[in-house]
Protein backbone atom coordinates (compact mmCIF):
# COMPACT_ATOMS: atom_id res chain seq x y z
CA UNK A 1 0.00 0.00 0.00
CA UNK A 2 1.60 3.50 -0.35
CA UNK A 3 -0.33 6.89 0.07
CA UNK A 4 2.54 9.30 -0.29
CA UNK A 5 6.32 9.67 -0.17
CA UNK A 6 8.38 9.60 3.72
CA UNK A 7 9.24 13.23 2.28
CA UNK A 8 5.45 14.26 2.01
CA UNK A 9 4.44 12.15 5.65
CA UNK A 10 6.99 13.85 7.67
CA UNK A 11 5.93 17.15 6.65
CA UNK A 12 2.68 16.49 7.62
CA UNK A 13 3.31 15.10 10.92
CA UNK A 14 5.13 18.19 11.50
CA UNK A 15 2.60 20.58 10.73
CA UNK A 16 0.35 18.65 13.28
CA UNK A 17 -1.95 16.96 10.93
CA UNK A 18 -3.29 14.38 13.23
CA UNK A 19 -5.03 16.58 15.81
CA UNK A 20 -6.85 14.37 18.44
CA UNK A 21 -6.28 10.70 18.69
CA UNK A 22 -8.79 7.71 20.13
CA UNK A 23 -7.54 5.34 22.89
CA UNK A 24 -9.11 3.10 25.01
CA UNK A 25 -12.39 4.98 23.97
CA UNK A 26 -10.92 8.46 25.51
CA UNK A 27 -9.12 11.20 23.12
CA UNK A 28 -5.96 11.74 23.68
CA UNK A 29 -4.58 15.63 22.69
CA UNK A 30 -1.88 15.62 20.23
CA UNK A 31 0.37 17.26 22.50
CA UNK A 32 0.55 14.21 24.96
CA UNK A 33 3.69 12.18 24.64
CA UNK A 34 4.17 8.79 22.77
CA UNK A 35 4.55 6.60 26.73
CA UNK A 36 0.95 8.15 27.06
CA UNK A 37 -0.76 6.26 24.40
CA UNK A 38 1.33 3.20 24.42
CA UNK A 39 1.15 0.52 27.44
CA UNK A 40 4.18 -0.59 28.92
CA UNK A 41 4.09 -4.30 27.22
CA UNK A 42 3.52 -2.63 23.86
CA UNK A 43 6.81 -0.17 24.02
CA UNK A 44 8.92 -3.42 25.35
CA UNK A 45 7.49 -5.64 22.92
CA UNK A 46 8.39 -2.51 20.09
CA UNK A 47 11.78 -2.02 21.70
CA UNK A 48 12.78 -5.53 21.17
CA UNK A 49 11.43 -5.80 17.81
CA UNK A 50 13.69 -2.64 16.87
CA UNK A 51 16.54 -4.33 18.77
CA UNK A 52 16.21 -7.58 17.00
CA UNK A 53 14.77 -6.78 13.69
CA UNK A 54 12.91 -9.79 11.31
CA UNK A 55 14.47 -11.50 8.62
CA UNK A 56 13.19 -14.31 6.36
CA UNK A 57 14.49 -15.95 3.02
CA UNK A 58 11.71 -16.97 0.50
CA UNK A 59 11.71 -19.24 -2.47
CA UNK A 60 10.27 -18.85 -5.74
CA UNK A 61 11.13 -20.76 -9.08
CA UNK A 62 10.25 -17.92 -11.59
CA UNK A 63 7.92 -20.83 -13.19
CA UNK A 64 6.43 -19.54 -16.61
CA UNK A 65 2.67 -19.87 -15.84
CA UNK A 66 2.92 -17.47 -12.94
CA UNK A 67 4.79 -15.58 -15.30
CA UNK A 68 2.03 -15.32 -18.03
CA UNK A 69 -0.44 -14.52 -15.24
CA UNK A 70 1.81 -11.50 -14.88
CA UNK A 71 1.43 -10.84 -18.99
CA UNK A 72 -2.04 -11.09 -18.71
CA UNK A 73 -2.47 -8.31 -16.09
CA UNK A 74 -0.09 -5.60 -17.29
CA UNK A 75 -1.93 -3.44 -20.12
CA UNK A 76 1.75 -3.93 -21.88
CA UNK A 77 1.72 -7.42 -22.04
CA UNK A 78 -1.24 -8.47 -22.81
CA UNK A 79 -1.25 -8.09 -25.93
CA UNK A 80 -3.55 -5.38 -26.60
CA UNK A 81 -0.72 -3.23 -27.38
CA UNK A 82 1.86 -5.45 -28.75
CA UNK A 83 2.22 -8.80 -30.05
CA UNK A 84 1.83 -10.91 -27.03
CA UNK A 85 5.01 -12.99 -25.66
CA UNK A 86 5.02 -16.48 -24.11
CA UNK A 87 8.14 -16.36 -21.39
CA UNK A 88 10.65 -19.83 -21.89
CA UNK A 89 12.26 -21.02 -19.14
CA UNK A 90 16.44 -19.67 -19.36
CA UNK A 91 14.97 -16.11 -20.55
CA UNK A 92 15.94 -13.38 -18.17
CA UNK A 93 12.74 -12.09 -16.33
CA UNK A 94 11.51 -8.65 -17.43
CA UNK A 95 12.66 -5.60 -15.18
CA UNK A 96 10.62 -5.14 -12.35
CA UNK A 97 8.32 -8.44 -12.78
CA UNK A 98 10.06 -10.11 -9.83
CA UNK A 99 8.00 -8.05 -7.28
CA UNK A 100 4.83 -10.71 -8.57
CA UNK A 101 7.19 -13.34 -7.46
CA UNK A 102 8.45 -14.10 -3.44
CA UNK A 103 5.14 -13.49 -1.62
CA UNK A 104 4.33 -14.15 1.77
CA UNK A 105 2.68 -17.63 2.67
CA UNK A 106 0.51 -17.02 5.76
CA UNK A 107 -2.59 -19.03 6.79
CA UNK A 108 -5.31 -16.19 6.79
CA UNK A 109 -5.64 -16.79 10.59
CA UNK A 110 -2.66 -15.38 10.98
CA UNK A 111 -3.31 -12.37 8.84
CA UNK A 112 -3.46 -8.96 10.55
CA UNK A 113 -7.48 -7.55 10.41
CA UNK A 114 -6.51 -5.48 7.10
CA UNK A 115 -5.12 -8.85 5.27
CA UNK A 116 -1.75 -7.77 5.34
CA UNK A 117 0.61 -10.40 6.37
CA UNK A 118 3.33 -9.26 9.71
CA UNK A 119 6.66 -11.04 7.78
CA UNK A 120 8.83 -7.69 8.41
CA UNK A 121 5.85 -5.71 10.43
CA UNK A 122 6.41 -4.16 13.63
CA UNK A 123 4.14 -5.12 16.24
CA UNK A 124 0.73 -4.28 17.43
CA UNK A 125 -0.40 -1.27 17.46
CA UNK A 126 1.87 -0.34 14.32
CA UNK A 127 -0.70 -2.01 12.03
CA UNK A 128 -1.19 0.63 9.56
CA UNK A 129 1.22 0.48 6.75
CA UNK A 130 1.86 2.70 3.65
CA UNK A 131 4.39 2.04 0.76
CA UNK A 132 6.51 4.39 0.42
CA UNK A 133 9.10 4.07 -2.42
CA UNK A 134 12.52 1.99 -2.72
CA UNK A 135 15.09 1.80 -5.32
CA UNK A 136 16.05 -1.74 -7.49
CA UNK A 137 19.75 -2.82 -8.59
CA UNK A 138 19.78 -4.75 -11.28
CA UNK A 139 23.10 -7.14 -12.26
CA UNK A 140 23.05 -7.32 -15.76
CA UNK A 141 25.40 -9.72 -15.98
CA UNK A 142 23.75 -12.40 -13.92
CA UNK A 143 19.71 -11.78 -14.22
CA UNK A 144 17.62 -13.66 -13.31
CA UNK A 145 16.23 -16.40 -15.22
CA UNK A 146 12.78 -17.97 -15.43
CA UNK A 147 12.17 -21.00 -14.23
CA UNK A 148 15.30 -21.50 -12.21
CA UNK A 149 15.18 -21.65 -8.04
CA UNK A 150 15.59 -18.47 -6.55
CA UNK A 151 16.22 -17.34 -2.88
CA UNK A 152 14.51 -13.69 -1.44
CA UNK A 153 16.69 -12.92 1.37
CA UNK A 154 15.11 -10.05 3.44
CA UNK A 155 16.41 -8.25 6.55
CA UNK A 156 15.42 -4.96 7.98
CA UNK A 157 18.13 -2.76 7.69
CA UNK A 158 17.05 0.42 9.32
CA UNK A 159 14.01 1.38 11.83
CA UNK A 160 13.82 4.99 12.46
CA UNK A 161 11.17 6.54 15.09
CA UNK A 162 9.61 9.80 14.10
CA UNK A 163 6.82 12.10 16.44
CA UNK A 164 7.19 10.17 19.17
CA UNK A 165 7.91 12.77 21.79
CA UNK A 166 4.89 14.45 19.88
CA UNK A 167 2.44 11.97 20.95
CA UNK A 168 2.17 10.87 16.72
CA UNK A 169 4.47 8.02 16.71
CA UNK A 170 5.11 6.61 13.62
CA UNK A 171 8.42 3.86 12.05
CA UNK A 172 10.38 4.32 9.06
CA UNK A 173 11.39 0.69 8.05
CA UNK A 174 13.48 -0.12 5.14
CA UNK A 175 13.72 -3.93 4.14
CA UNK A 176 16.57 -5.27 2.03
CA UNK A 177 15.80 -7.93 -0.17
CA UNK A 178 18.81 -9.55 -2.39
CA UNK A 179 17.83 -12.34 -4.95
CA UNK A 180 19.70 -14.84 -5.54
CA UNK A 181 19.55 -18.08 -8.10
CA UNK A 182 20.41 -21.42 -6.87
CA UNK A 183 24.40 -22.07 -6.85
CA UNK A 184 25.13 -18.14 -7.56
CA UNK A 185 26.89 -16.70 -4.28
CA UNK A 186 26.00 -12.55 -5.50
CA UNK A 187 22.04 -11.38 -6.32
CA UNK A 188 21.18 -10.34 -9.37
CA UNK A 189 18.67 -7.85 -8.08
CA UNK A 190 19.01 -6.10 -4.73
CA UNK A 191 15.72 -4.11 -3.57
CA UNK A 192 14.76 -1.76 -0.99
CA UNK A 193 11.18 -0.91 0.01
CA UNK A 194 10.66 1.79 2.32
CA UNK A 195 7.89 1.46 4.38
CA UNK A 196 5.80 4.02 7.04
CA UNK A 197 3.79 1.81 9.78
CA UNK A 198 1.75 3.99 12.26
CA UNK A 199 -0.41 3.68 14.99
CA UNK A 200 -3.59 2.13 14.27
CA UNK A 201 -5.81 4.63 16.28
CA UNK A 202 -4.46 7.47 15.49
CA UNK A 203 -4.16 6.52 11.65
CA UNK A 204 -8.15 6.18 11.91
CA UNK A 205 -8.63 9.60 12.68
CA UNK A 206 -5.54 11.15 10.16
CA UNK A 207 -7.05 13.21 7.49
CA UNK A 208 -6.14 11.96 4.16
CA UNK A 209 -4.50 14.39 1.41
CA UNK A 210 -5.53 13.19 -2.48
CA UNK A 211 -3.74 15.99 -4.22
CA UNK A 212 -0.54 17.08 -2.46
CA UNK A 213 1.54 19.59 -4.68
CA UNK A 214 4.54 17.36 -5.86
CA UNK A 215 7.37 20.01 -7.55
CA UNK A 216 9.81 19.23 -10.07
CA UNK A 217 7.68 17.53 -12.24
CA UNK A 218 9.11 18.58 -16.19
CA UNK A 219 6.45 20.61 -18.12
CA UNK A 220 7.03 18.52 -21.50
CA UNK A 221 7.61 14.51 -21.83
CA UNK A 222 9.61 12.41 -24.11
CA UNK A 223 7.00 9.65 -24.27
CA UNK A 224 4.01 8.40 -22.11
CA UNK A 225 1.53 5.72 -21.86
CA UNK A 226 -2.45 6.10 -20.79
CA UNK A 227 -4.08 2.69 -18.79
CA UNK A 228 -6.82 2.51 -16.24
CA UNK A 229 -6.58 0.16 -13.75
CA UNK A 230 -10.04 -1.80 -12.97
CA UNK A 231 -11.56 -4.00 -10.15
CA UNK A 232 -10.07 -6.85 -12.09
CA UNK A 233 -6.41 -5.30 -12.17
CA UNK A 234 -6.57 -4.87 -8.66
CA UNK A 235 -7.61 -8.20 -8.22
CA UNK A 236 -5.22 -10.12 -10.24
CA UNK A 237 -2.46 -8.38 -8.97
CA UNK A 238 -3.15 -8.50 -5.99
CA UNK A 239 -3.32 -12.42 -6.58
CA UNK A 240 -0.20 -12.15 -8.23
CA UNK A 241 1.59 -10.89 -4.99
CA UNK A 242 -0.94 -13.39 -2.31
CA UNK A 243 -1.82 -10.01 -1.03
CA UNK A 244 -5.24 -9.57 0.70
CA UNK A 245 -4.94 -6.34 1.76
CA UNK A 246 -8.56 -5.14 1.83
CA UNK A 247 -7.18 -0.89 0.56
CA UNK A 248 -6.71 -2.67 -2.33
CA UNK A 249 -9.79 -4.88 -2.98
CA UNK A 250 -12.73 -3.87 -0.60
CA UNK A 251 -14.59 -0.59 -1.73
CA UNK A 252 -16.87 -0.61 1.74
CA UNK A 253 -13.47 -1.33 3.65
CA UNK A 254 -11.97 1.75 2.18
CA UNK A 255 -14.43 4.07 2.83
CA UNK A 256 -15.62 3.23 6.32
CA UNK A 257 -12.03 2.09 7.86
CA UNK A 258 -9.35 4.14 6.06
CA UNK A 259 -11.49 7.19 4.73
CA UNK A 260 -10.68 6.62 0.99
CA UNK A 261 -13.20 6.88 -1.72
CA UNK A 262 -12.55 4.04 -3.60
CA UNK A 263 -9.61 1.18 -3.70
CA UNK A 264 -6.86 2.29 -3.72
CA UNK A 265 -4.09 0.86 -6.93
CA UNK A 266 -0.73 -0.81 -5.13
CA UNK A 267 2.46 0.85 -4.74
CA UNK A 268 4.52 -1.96 -6.44
CA UNK A 269 1.81 -1.97 -9.68
CA UNK A 270 2.79 1.73 -10.25
CA UNK A 271 6.15 1.47 -9.75
CA UNK A 272 6.48 -1.44 -12.07
CA UNK A 273 4.08 -0.10 -14.84
CA UNK A 274 6.93 3.22 -14.65
CA UNK A 275 9.64 0.64 -15.72
CA UNK A 276 7.08 -0.58 -18.00
CA UNK A 277 6.14 2.13 -19.92
CA UNK A 278 9.96 2.97 -20.55
CA UNK A 279 10.31 -0.58 -21.33
CA UNK A 280 7.58 -0.47 -23.84
CA UNK A 281 8.90 2.31 -25.93
CA UNK A 282 12.50 1.33 -25.69
CA UNK A 283 12.56 -2.46 -25.79
CA UNK A 284 15.99 -2.68 -25.70
CA UNK A 285 17.59 -0.52 -23.14
CA UNK A 286 19.14 -2.09 -19.87
CA UNK A 287 18.49 -0.91 -16.69
CA UNK A 288 20.82 -0.37 -13.99
CA UNK A 289 19.43 1.36 -11.17
CA UNK A 290 15.78 2.50 -10.63
CA UNK A 291 14.38 5.00 -7.91
CA UNK A 292 10.84 5.78 -6.91
CA UNK A 293 8.81 7.38 -4.26
CA UNK A 294 4.83 7.61 -3.86
CA UNK A 295 3.55 10.96 -3.42
CA UNK A 296 -0.47 10.68 -3.51
CA UNK A 297 -3.14 7.59 -3.99
CA UNK A 298 -3.50 6.38 -6.45
CA UNK A 299 -7.86 5.24 -7.12
CA UNK A 300 -9.31 2.27 -9.14
CA UNK A 301 -11.10 3.06 -12.17
CA UNK A 302 -9.27 6.23 -13.27
CA UNK A 303 -7.42 6.56 -16.09
CA UNK A 304 -3.35 7.04 -15.75
CA UNK A 305 -0.53 8.75 -17.50
CA UNK A 306 2.75 6.88 -16.94
CA UNK A 307 5.16 9.74 -18.82
CA UNK A 308 8.84 9.60 -19.29
CA UNK A 309 11.41 12.69 -20.08
CA UNK A 310 15.29 12.01 -20.74
CA UNK A 311 17.25 14.14 -18.21
CA UNK A 312 20.58 12.82 -20.27
CA UNK A 313 22.25 9.32 -21.85
CA UNK A 314 21.80 7.39 -18.85
CA UNK A 315 18.80 8.85 -17.04
CA UNK A 316 15.04 8.86 -17.46
CA UNK A 317 12.76 10.71 -15.29
CA UNK A 318 9.14 9.34 -14.94
CA UNK A 319 6.23 9.94 -12.95
CA UNK A 320 2.40 8.48 -12.57
CA UNK A 321 -0.34 11.22 -12.89
CA UNK A 322 -4.32 11.15 -12.25
CA UNK A 323 -5.20 14.50 -14.46
CA UNK A 324 -3.18 16.95 -12.29
CA UNK A 325 -2.17 14.66 -9.18
CA UNK A 326 0.84 13.24 -9.12
CA UNK A 327 1.02 9.64 -7.45
CA UNK A 328 4.45 8.52 -7.64
CA UNK A 329 7.87 9.85 -9.40
CA UNK A 330 10.91 8.23 -9.90
CA UNK A 331 14.35 7.71 -11.86
CA UNK A 332 15.61 4.95 -14.01
CA UNK A 333 19.00 4.60 -14.94
CA UNK A 334 20.47 2.97 -18.02
CA UNK A 335 23.33 0.81 -18.25
CA UNK A 336 25.53 2.14 -21.22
Amino acid sequence: MFLRSLRTTKASLGSGSYGLAAHHGHHIASHRTFSSVLGHKESDALEKWIATPPTHTLVDYLNTEHLLDMYITLPTRDGTRRPYETPEVGAPLPYGHHLGFFHARRAEPHLRADGTDEDISPPAPFTKRMWAGGNITWNNDKPLLVGIKTYGVSSVTKSEKKGFDKGKPMLFITQKIEFLQEGSESPSIVEERSHVYFHADMFADRPKIFDREVKGIPTNTHFSLIYTPTPVTLFRYSSLMFNAHHIHLDKEYCQKEEGYPERLVHGPLTAQMLLEAVNFHYPDLKFSKFEYRATNPLFVNRELTVNGKWLNNNTIQVWCNDGATVGMTGTVQIQD
